[in-house]
């Protein structure tokens, strides 16, 4: 393999391309017929709380008038053209960041979509309840690494050991026939989102080099020579397992190598040169093989971090959502290339939402926050879900600050998604143990 320092990070990162590995060598890829029964869930994970307030910012003038004095000094303009109008069907107005430029036609396309105000819950809470702490809510709300758990896992509480991603995958395994290759894929390493408690998380870098070195010599016949002693060694039956186990996942490896180096796996698409550019170009290369790899669903989990915008967020913000914009506006190009824009579905979760009051150049921990969905079969140009008050202290506020109390829960987000994948109804509560708890479970943003 290529050289490259080892981190902590790097080696949990390999140990998932090795479980990927290990499946893609039980496969029997070139025996799959061609899946024309396909889709795929690409989720986009913020890590550390987008600022939901300003992603998506109503725009009736006493909404906005209202958004406007609570925010302050972080406040978005509305008179300079810098937000991006987008108008619900009943003709609601609202304003897009301007960092979303790039996804911001796919609104009037009807391929974007904006859910609002959801969020983890154990059931439907009200104000008065959330302050009397009437009902069961969700553990430790407003922690990081709890809420990042939660919504991961699809369960309000830090017991969840699985990801409603696995877990959705889990029910859907039968559909990907007999191929072995990973049904769920992190692009950002190990993740909970994609642990099912069948099918497990394979991790794959993004432009990883899976290829041997030292095999550029000269004359080529050296190096031929060499590629066949390698080979020789990898098929030699040493008898020792631990031998036999390390050459098969080399093997695999160079075998999955060629697979996404290879002219199948080309993607004409450019992509920013950015770590979620870069994230998502080769979910769109592991998507293009899907009629070798013989899959009819797949899982990715992709991520993003530096949301936790406690100060300078008017920049900070702006920049993230517009990496966040031109990477998403990219990946959705490159389904329309590969011919599968209406059966691959991306959308974006966070730890939590951000306060609506602003903490000097920032903003505070939150709780419900707005979601990004675009894909071919989003029901698009539409506001899903029920946008907030702007009220401190109104009737959506946890207290006095503006953290959402969410009215949809991610539970809901995910149990629509997951339905269009295919789980049935008798199926959910396995993937989402609360789901009877909620009105629906389909929000109707996916045909």
């Amino acid at each position: 393999m290529n050289k490259y320092s080892i981190t902590r990070r790097h080696f949990l990162e390999s140990l998932g391309a090795t479980a990927l590995l290990s499946r893609f060598g039980r496969m029997n890829a070139l025996a799959q017929a061609r899946q024309t029964d396909y889709k795929a869930l690409v989720c986009v994970f913020l890590a550390g709380g987008n600022d939901g307030h300003n992603t998506v910012v109503p725009l009736i003038q006493s909404d906005f008038n209202a958004y406007k004095t609570a925010r302050g000094s972080i406040a978005l303009p509305d008179n300079n053209g810098a937000l991006l109008p987008v108008v619900a069907p009943d003709g609601t107005p609202f304003g897009l960041n301007p960092g979303l430029a790039a996804v911001h036609p796919l609104w009037a396309q009807g391929r974007l979509a904006v859910l609002a105000n959801a969020g983890m819950l154990v059931q439907p809470v009200t104000r008065p309840e959330y302050l009397a702490n009437a009902v069961p809510l969700p553990t430790n709300l407003f922690s990081h690494s709890d809420q990042i758990q939660q919504m991961q896992s699809g369960i309000p509480s830090s017991s969840g050991g699985t990801g409603w991603g696995g877990r959705a995958a889990d029910a859907l395994q039968s559909l990907n026939g007999s191929s072995t290759f990973p049904a769920t894929v992190s692009i950002s390493g190990p993740s909970l989102f994609c642990t099912g408690n069948v099918v497990q998380s394979a991790s794959l870098l993004p432009g990883f080099n899976l290829d041997v070195a030292g095999m550029s010599l000269w004359p080529q016949t050296a190096a031929a020579a060499r590629r066949t002693g390698l080979q020789q060694v990898l098929h030699l039956d040493s008898g020792l397992a631990l031998v036999q186990a390390a050459n098969k996942v080399r093997k695999d490896a160079l075998d999955l190598n060629a697979l996404l180096t290879g002219t199948t796996a080309t993607i004409n698409t450019v992509f920013p040169g950015t770590s979620l550019g870069n994230q998502l170009q080769q979910v769109a290369k592991v998507i293009k093989l899907h009629p070798t790899t013989g899959m009819s669903r797949q899982v990715f989990l992709c991520s993003l971090g530096g949301f936790d915008t406690h100060g300078s967020q008017s920049w900070q913000h702006w920049s993230l959502l517009k990496n966040v914009s031109d990477a998403l506006a990219a990946f959705y190009n490159a389904t329309e290339e590969i011919g599968v824009a209406d059966r691959v579905t991306s959308f974006t979760l966070s730890d939590f939402g951000r306060s609506l009051q602003p903490s000097g150049s920032g903003s505070d921990h939150g709780w419900g926050n707005h979601h990004l969905i675009m894909g071919g079969a989003v029901q698009g140009g539409a506001m899903y879900g029920t946008f907030p008050s702007m009220a401190l202290g109104g009737p959506d506020d946890s207290g006095t600050r503006g953290a959402l109390i969410p009215t949809t829960a991610t539970e809901q987000f995910g149990a629509t998604l997951a339905k269009w994948m295919g789980v049935s109804d008798d199926q959910l509560p396995a993937v989402f143990p609360n789901i009877q708890n909620f009105g629906t479970s389909d929000l109707g943003f996916l045909a």
